[in-house]
């Protein structure tokens, strides 16, 4: 996170503060008391009981008649002395060079004036028991953080030794080791927190804009660093940081219920009986990032796991762990919906716009996902398979997605090919039922080599290829056809596996023909022309 994004969040809670502090202090005044209207209530109802008897007197008539003549007049005072002021106001408001509201000093008198003002509030605030508590609190905090803080690490051992490898829990363990750089900031907003409250209790100090201030600064620096530390991708770094760190500023200053109170008050729709507002999405978003960061993690465990079983068989392995991928998605979908909660009636919904959805254009994602399924379960093609696409690729198939199926190729390139390729073209599989490949050797002999004898030379030696295999098939030499240059033979022999990376079985093999044909001084011809001299 760079300084200047850690400047503008901690300036926007300097201002936020600012603008709560009047307000906060307003909440400190002393009630106005009320012991003179009460007074009065109370002469006046021994009045009240006896006004009926006195409405008929004429005397009491004609001082009620002139007692509303009087208050008439002192209406039409009061508002003519209104109008006269703001005549005055809007006078000197239209006059060039007149005194407005603004702050910005505009000649001497007005800069010594604004500097007579901020002394005053500053000597104003250095005499005040109420700002100089405030201030003790802080400082004490600032002091105190840093020995509790030694003190947990030091005697809680989860802070102070690094988690060895292979411990239990020990991502758990390494995310609680690694948040101890965070414990005197934690300690510092903890003891802010406990002085507010403390402050308020006291009828001497009976503020805390001051403390809650410094508690919003604690609260950006320790957030800032949680965020760097713990989430390294750069997006989610802005997202946590325009989130989280707004919502922890507005908790502190105590202004979140009344942002949960206006977003509940957005109503979107309806589900049954059920509202669904603004505050529902942001709990699905909410939920949603953490539940399925959740479910990711549990899901790499999970499938890690179903992979490590040494009693299951490789596609065995793959059904399983697809269907606990699965399983898992649907658990944490609706988790999602009930921690945000919205009704499960709400899924009809969900599963009637994917209808629609699907109906509308998405077919092709339909039906790869759903062959898929099939893949997985019918088995024609398995992780490990090598397989020859209708374009003439091949490869290994590496591994089986809801979508697509990847292809790694014998030079390390992937190719996702949909799933509907498996299901709806024709393809090549060599490995679905048997490893075993049988592979073949072409070369040439001259015309002069003794072909009868050329097996007993030759098969020795290929007999002698540790790779080479008996079943289902003995290696032969074979007669392929007269070329130009020499009579065309070929080596057939079955190995198992494919001939790619460590299995070099053709090249092993053509060089065993190539020394075995040199040493028994047998010509591999190389091509020749005749060339006639006519006069």
């Amino acid at each position: 996170m760079t300084s200047f994004s850690r400047a503008i969040w901690l300036g926007l809670c300097l201002i936020f503060a600012t603008l709560a502090a009047p307000q906060l202090l307003a909440q400190d005044a002393p009630p106005a008391q009320a012991e003179a209207p009460a007074q009065v209530q109370t002469q006046a109802v021994p009045a009240a009981a006896s006004a009926e008897s006195l409405l008929d007197d004429p005397a009491v008539q004609e001082a009620l008649e002139k007692r509303r003549i009087a208050d008439k007049e002192l209406s039409d005072a009061v508002r003519a002395a209104a109008n006269a002021a703001n005549a005055e106001t809007q006078d000197a408001a239209d006059t060039p060079g007149a005194a407005g509201d603004s702050i910005i000093p505009k000649n001497a008198e007005d800069i010594k004036a604004l500097g007579k003002k901020i002394v005053d509030k500053v000597l104003g605030w250095l005499t005040s028991i109420t700002f100089l508590a405030q201030v003790g609190a802080i400082v004490l905090a600032f002091f105190m953080a840093p020995l509790l803080a030694g003190s947990v690490k030091k005697r809680v051992f989860l802070f102070r030794d690094k988690p060895a490898a292979g411990v239990k829990l020990k991502l758990l363990r390494d995310y609680i080791y690694r948040s101890g750089v965070f414990l005197r900031a934690i300690w510092m907003v903890a003891l802010l927190a406990l002085f507010a409250v403390i402050l308020k209790a006291v009828p001497m100090a009976g503020a805390d804009w001051l403390v809650k201030l410094a508690q919003g600064f604690a609260v950006v620096f320790l957030l800032f660093r949680a965020i760097n530390t713990f989430i390294p991708n750069a997006l989610f770094q802005k997202l946590a940081t325009w989130i989280l760190i707004p919502i922890a500023v507005l908790m502190v200053f105590g202004k979140f219920d009344d942002l949960i109170t206006k977003l509940k008050a957005i109503e979107l729709m309806q589900i049954g009986d059920k509202p669904i507002t603004a505050f529902t999405i942001v709990l699905l978003v909410v939920f949603g990032a953490l539940f399925f960061r959740l479910g990711s993690i549990a899901n790499s465990r999970g499938q890690s796991a179903i992979r490590s079983q040494d009693g299951l068989d490789l596609a065995t392995q793959e059904v399983v762990a697809k269907l606990f991928q699965m399983v898992l998605f649907v658990i944490v979908f609706v988790m999602v919906l009930s921690a945000a909660k919205v009704p499960l009636s709400g899924l009809v919904m969900i599963f009637s716009a994917l209808s629609l959805g699907v109906g509308l254009g998405l077919q092709p994602i339909a039906a790869n996902f759903v062959s898929g399924l099939i893949i997985l379960f019918d088995r024609s093609v398995k992780v490990g398979d090598f397989v020859v696409l209708p374009d003439g690729q091949e490869g290994f198939v590496e591994a089986i997605n809801m979508r697509s199926t990847t292809v790694e190729t014998t030079d390390g390139k992937d190719i996702m090919v949909p799933n509907t390729k498996f299901t709806e073209e024709a393809y090549e599989n060599w490995t679905h039922k048997d490893p075993s490949q049988r592979y073949e050797v072409g070369f040439t002999v001259s015309y002069n080599t003794d072909l009868d004898s050329l097996e007993d030379i030759l098969m020795p030696a290929i007999m002698a290829y540790p790779q080479l295999l008996t079943e289902p098939e003995m290696p032969d030499l074979e007669f392929r056809s007269f070329g130009e240059n020499g009579i065309n033979m070929a080596i057939e022999f079955w190995c198992d596996g494919v001939d790619d990376g460590a299995n070099k079985f053709t090249s092993d093999v053509g060089f065993i023909i190539w020394r075995t044909l040199k040493a028994a001084k047998i010509e591999i011809p190389f091509p020749q022309r005749v060339v006639h001299m006519t006069k």
